[in-house]
């Protein structure tokens, strides 16, 4: 009888024997074959032969099963601030591809829900295997937790002064290049509409934008610090531009922040881009149908889930890591940007 189907119609699930026999190997060679044993010294065509009796019978391994046996829950946690907040969209994309290639299960929780504490709960049951902290801000006694729980652990694009365990995105280069395209058009009065106060993230964007006015001779114009949010975009946004000297553009320190940015300066009677050029960090698709369309720094954001579950799975518990990402990073110039009025 066909492997998957049972007298009458019903299912059956697919074993280790049934592909063991399809294949003509051992048992055991299918299972270290499936669970990517790097000890196995088997021939290629014999490999081959293993995967194609995997595909031809659909065989899928059981995660329970293998729990058991390895001590392991093959799920990866990743906790990010803020599921309003669509940056974290496409980190959670890549992260999840790459956990499902290591037939691991990624489970993405927000401080909103049952907060770090939570998943600090499934580290200390042994049902997660890794944690990725996208956001933690002001977690007390965060780092000893984390150690005491004997797992991998890795800051996303945040780092702590205290603890040398993380992969970030070049977030100066980003500000850079935004602040060097509002200059290169004639901009001279540039403010930065940044991000939380203490924020890792919003430290470098801060540190790229001083960079790049720096290097281009310019002082530095006013800087509103803002959270993530549409809601704290546009209230900064109103604070620049009832400034006695109001700038002629903005580098917004994340695209959530520029979308309430935008609506600020139409609030205030004023046009983008002819009173007002705007170029914000992250590009996503909304971004292009914006009014105007929003001049962005395309980031690798699905890069940076990538990676962060890759280091999850090679890791050691006790290993350092200190990484900036190299991915391509792009300025996306759409009409949100323009020469200053009368120039």
């Amino acid at each position: 009888m066909k492997p998957g189907v049972r007298g009458g119609g019903k299912p059956v699930r697919v074993t280790l024997a049934h592909v063991a026999a399809e294949a003509r190997v051992d048992r055991a060679v299918v299972s270290r074959v499936v669970n990517n044993d790097p000890s196995l010294n088997i021939r290629p065509e014999t490999r081959e032969r293993v995967l194609a009796a995997v595909a031809a019978l659909g065989y899928r391994p059981n995660v329970a099963a293998r729990s058991l046996r390895t001590a392991r829950a093959h799920m990866f946690g990743l906790f990010i601030p803020d599921f309003a907040n669509p940056v974290y969209a496409e980190i959670i994309k890549g992260a999840e591809a790459a956990a499902a290639a290591l037939s691991y299960v990624l489970v993405t929780g927000s401080a909103a829900g049952a907060g770090l504490g939570g998943y600090m709960d499934l580290l200390g049951q042994g049902r997660i295997d890794g944690l990725l902290l996208a956001g933690a801000e002001g977690e007390s006694g965060l780092i000893e937790q984390l150690d005491r729980a004997t797992v991998p652990w890795i800051m996303l694009n945040r780092r702590s002064p205290s603890v040398k365990r993380y992969v970030v995105l070049d977030d100066e280069r980003a500000a850079r290049l935004a602040v060097e395209h509002l200059v290169g058009l004639g901009h001279r009065r540039v403010a930065h509409l940044a991000g939380p106060d203490g924020a890792d993230t919003a430290l470098r964007r801060r540190a790229g934008y001083s960079m790049a006015m720096s290097a281009a001779g310019l002082p530095e114009g006013q800087v509103v610090a803002a959270d993530y949010t549409p809601a704290g975009g546009a209230a900064a946004m109103a604070e620049l531009l009832a400034a006695p000297d109001p700038p002629t553009a903005v580098f917004v320190a994340n695209v959530a922040s520029a979308i309430g940015a935008m609506e600020a300066v139409r609030a205030a009677g004023l046009e983008i881009p002819r009173q007002i050029s705007m170029v914000a960090v992250h590009d996503l698709d909304l971004a292009s149908y914006l009014a105007p369309p929003l001049t962005t720094v395309r980031m690798p954001l699905a890069e940076l889930g990538r990676r962060g579950v890759a280091l999850l799975g090679s890791l050691k518990p006790e290993e350092s890591v200190e990484e900036v990402l190299d991915g391509p990073i792009e300025l996306i110039v759409r009409r949100s940007t323009a020469p200053p009025h009368g120039t």
